[in-house]
């Protein structure tokens, strides 16, 4: 039980690190600390305690690192979205007291992912089918460019979401089984070996129509966040660079034909390579993310002292440019060793487990969340052009948090799924991959 003694030392260190956070934002905006601040800690210290409570019962040999991780992302996310607005600070509690929720959940309902892998076309096809819910007339609508969100009544859904954890686990059933086969070349075409194509067929399908539904909704960024967990998940199971050539060459094709029909992708594109052409206009957006960055210098202007309102979209967007203003270099760099803490466990998860799906749904699912941050943070940055995608567990937005939060479940299932002290090679699944 050393892993949860050390799990419940990290939530308690990471819960008084959000609460003094909290603390110095009422200070900086009302040179004040509040006296609702003991609620604020009693309330986050309840949640995150109970989802200890959940992992001692259901998984007790589970990863120790990756709930703090993950509860310390979320409490600074949180608090900075305090400072950009009460009202979505509101929602985002709500929606954190839900994702653990279904954290807890997950856990007791999920007790062996193995069964998955035997439903991996009917995950196939509810995965696709959540990705085309947008295209519904009536049900998806168009927010900035993109249409990936359902309205219903007052609240926005956005399915991809959880369409990225169901094609994960159809990726690591399929592969399962066909790992060997795809990493055969039985056909030559033209310079490349390529296997036969009957074992590759239903792979490419699903990886095609994930590409059309992204074209068709005009989100660059979800396409890229699929397409990476295409290629890694296929290169983990089969050790061919050809498979990762291919797909970069696809997604070279598919951006490029987004590019020419589309024109907010190609505004996007041109504000990539030069925002100041039109700072005040469609550059607006990366041009004061920049300005807010260069405000924050090494240590930040402090919590409740910069100018993050300004940023457009910075509750969701634009949140790891507001935690550079206020809290510096220093804070964002903190933020960045998190993700790789995160993703380093993640991995030595997916290493540790000698049952190949669950292997293959650790990369998968670890994958998705390193280069989701990536991406955004890439965006913002400007080593990539700006998606929109959320920085896991920081941006503001209720379907992001509850399927981080599914994810986090799906880990710690994992990494208690076979412990040190019972690991044994065995037959059929228990075997070595690439890892």
């Amino acid at each position: 039980m050393r892993a949860r003694r050390l799990e419940l030392s990290l939530l308690v260190l990471g819960t008084v690190i959000t609460v003094i956070a909290y603390g110095l934002l009422n200070a900086g905006e009302t040179a004040d600390i509040r006296a609702e601040i003991a609620i604020f800690f009693a309330i986050i210290l309840v949640l995150l305690i109970g989802a200890h409570v959940v992992i001692r019962y259901t998984a007790p040999n589970a990863d120790g690192l990756l709930l703090p991780l993950a509860a310390l992302l979320n409490g600074l996310g949180y608090v900075v979205i305090a400072r950009l607005d009460d009202g979505l600070a509101a929602s985002q509690s709500a929606w954190t007291f839900i994702g653990i929720g279904a954290f807890a959940v997950t856990l007791l309902v999920v007790r062996d992912l193995r069964w998955v892998a035997n439903y991996r076309y009917t995950l196939a096809v509810f995965g696709v089918g959540l990705l085309m819910l947008p295209l519904i007339p009536g049900l998806g609508v168009n927010i900035n460019g993109a249409r990936i969100w359902l309205r219903v009544g007052p609240f926005s859904i956005q399915p991809g979401e959880f369409a990225k954890i169901v094609l994960a686990a159809f990726l690591a059933g399929y592969l399962v089984e066909k790992r060997e086969l795809l990493a055969i070349s039985n056909h030559r075409l033209g310079p490349l070996n390529i296997p036969d194509l009957r074992h590759f067929g239903p792979l490419l399908l699903a990886w095609g129509v994930a590409l059309m539904v992204m074209i068709l909704q005009r989100d660059l960024g979800s396409s890229l966040l699929f397409f990476t967990l295409f290629i890694v998940m296929i290169y983990v199971a089969t050790a061919r660079t050809a498979y990762v050539v291919t797909g970069l060459l696809l997604f070279t094709a598919g951006s490029f034909i987004s590019w020419q029909l589309f024109s907010h992708v190609q505004t996007r594109v041109d504000i990539w390579f030069d925002p100041f052409a039109d700072p005040k206009g469609a550059g607006f957006q990366i041009v004061e993310a920049w300005f807010a960055l260069a405000d924050g210098g090494i240590t930040g202007t402090g919590l409740g002292s910069g100018l993050p309102n300004k940023i457009p979209f910075a509750p969701t967007d634009m949140i790891f440019a507001a935690i550079g203003e206020e809290l510096g270099l220093l804070g964002a760099t903190a933020v960045l060793a998190a993700f790789m803490f995160f993703v380093s466990s993640g991995f030595r998860v997916a290493s540790s487990t000698t049952v190949v799906f669950e292997k293959l749904l650790a990369v998968g699912l670890t994958a998705l969340l390193g280069f989701q941050a990536f991406i955004i943070i890439g965006g913002v940055l400007r080593v990539l052009p700006l998606t929109g995608v959320t920085l896991p567990y920081v941006s503001y937005g209720g379907s992001s948090l509850i399927s981080n939060y599914i994810v986090l479940a799906l880990l710690v299932r994992i990494s208690d799924s076979t412990p040190p002290s019972r690991a044994a090679p065995a037959a059929d699944a228990r075997v070595t991959t690439v890892i």
